[in-house]
């Protein structure tokens, strides 16, 4: 599965989005991330994990909304293909 999470802070790194989700996701391994940048405004990446699709929405519920890098996530799951 895979976790989408919307209106980064221009800058973030790989590293500090892994670190993010492993704070809140310990259980989760993030398997990769796919960078979204569009206009700048908003960049967006999809990480996908290995483990537990209950594991993976309480991560999604924990992010979404959340400030972090003064900027309010938005987060959804998405089925890998």
């Amino acid at each position: 599965m895979k976790l989408w999470i919307a209106n980064l802070a221009p800058g973030t790194t790989d590293d500090e989005i892994k670190a993010l989700v492993k704070k809140y996701g310990s259980q989760l391994e993030c398997i990769g991330i796919q960078r979204v940048d569009g206009d700048g405004s908003r960049p967006a990446a999809a990480l996908e994990f290995s483990g537990s699709s209950v594991a993976l929405g309480n991560l999604n519920l924990r992010l979404n909304g959340m400030y972090w890098k003064g900027r309010p996530l938005t987060c959804s799951l998405a089925i890998a293909p």
